[in-house]
């Protein structure tokens, strides 16, 4: 029986399955990106690599947390809110 990871495979950036996008950006922007890049050491396509890798893991996150809070008990939240509160 396959388990979750093998269902929902972890794939890093650099792993295999790789695909090109194509994206139009404005002149000035993609100078900066490569000055970026050239100041970094690392090629625009790793820059930008690295910029969506943090964009995902904030969106990520903001997902999760929204999930979680409609989930929450509001009222067992303020509750420990006030006892956090209670102690400084």
């Amino acid at each position: 029986m396959a388990g979750v990871e093998d269902s929902f495979p972890i794939r890093m950036p650099g792993d295999a399955g790789m695909n090109t996008l194509t994206i139009r950006i404005a002149d000035d922007l993609a100078s900066r990106l490569k000055n970026a890049a050239r100041a970094r050491r690392v090629s625009v396509n790793k820059l930008i690599t690295e910029i969506s890798v943090q964009a995902l893991t904030a969106y990520d996150a903001e997902t999760r947390f929204k999930a979680m809070a409609a989930d929450a008990d509001i009222p067992a939240a303020l509750k420990a809110l006030e006892q956090l509160d209670a102690l400084t």
